[in-house]
């Protein structure tokens, strides 16, 4: 484990992870934001952690890297990806990727409340893409408490991301049983019940207005419609729109740390704004 200006990396449970400590000196109640990165850029913890750093907020906030990504990129780097994708994208990436983050969440946060004394504060969620699919599987499936979490540029149902994908890049993937059971999985929307019933969690949608329609903007309204719906608070789910921002927060090619971008800071104002609202109960508004 290092320390670097404020920043603490090392690796938890088999997990790399950046570290950033609260604001105020760390005691053991202070709330804490686990994210995991997109698989586009920005696409590895550190990386992720220079895109959406929570300004402001006075929260451990702990960056996770993702299975076959930054430091566990499988031998052969991109083009392997690349190959797993085009061979099939859900059973090769989507599905083991999303499954086994989630599957690491717990022995992580354990080994991280040793490693950092983290002690027993309120914990929040934060995802991008991919890594937003990873904190709804936690949200959902988890037996940790979640009261907050930020979904940027979300995967909420996998099948029209799927779809959408084909239809960018002209192909039409081969749907089977396996693929169709991650699918079903990763279909937030039907999960919403499951969602709600953990205590209606706190949920910020945050989507780029030039970003894939029915891939990203439909199933984010769907999921906030849902859990509207569910909750006896209307005020714990919300969806924002950022005008002319894209799918991606920052450059490619979104590997190492580089200067926060127009769109990712106002993604990140919405996002410590939300989190100190329903996560450290500071108040709102930036």
């Amino acid at each position: 484990m290092s320390i670097q200006a404020a920043q603490i990396t090392g690796v938890a449970a088999g997990v790399p992870f950046v570290a950033v400590p609260p604001i105020t000196p760390p005691s053991g109640s202070k709330p804490i934001v686990v994210a995991w990165h997109l698989m586009d850029a920005p696409r590895t913890e550190v990386a992720f952690a220079a895109a959406l750093p929570l300004s402001g907020l006075d929260a451990w906030r702990i960056y996770l890297g993702l299975p076959l990504s930054g430091s566990r990129t499988p031998p052969g780097g991109d083009e392997e990806l690349t190959r797993l994708g085009f061979e099939d994208a859900v059973l090769n990436l989507q599905g083991p990727i999303t499954h086994q983050a989630a599957a690491e969440f717990v022995p992580a946060l354990a080994a991280l409340r040793g490693q950092l004394d983290l002690g027993d504060g309120s914990i929040g969620v934060l995802g991008g893409s991919v890594g937003a699919a990873v904190a709804q599987l936690v949200l959902a499936e988890s037996d940790v408490a979640i009261g907050t979490a930020v979904l940027v540029s979300p995967l909420v149902r996998l099948h029209p991301v799927v779809e959408a994908l084909a239809r960018r890049y002209d192909f039409t993937y081969p749907w089977s049983e396996a693929s169709l059971e991650v699918a079903r999985r990763l279909d937030f929307v039907a999960r919403a019940d499951e969602i709600a019933k953990r205590g209606e969690p706190a949920v910020l949608l945050v989507v780029g207005g030039d970003d894939e329609p029915q891939g990203f903007h439909e199933p984010a309204q769907q999921l906030r419609d849902a859990l509207v719906s569910r909750y006896a608070d209307p005020e714990r789910a919300e969806l924002v729109v950022i005008p002319g921002m894209g799918h991606a927060l920052a450059d490619e090619p979104g590997v190492e740390p580089a200067p926060q971008g127009v769109h990712a800071a106002q993604v990140d104002r919405h996002a410590a704004r939300w989190l100190r609202r329903h996560l450290t109960g500071t108040g709102g508004e930036t």
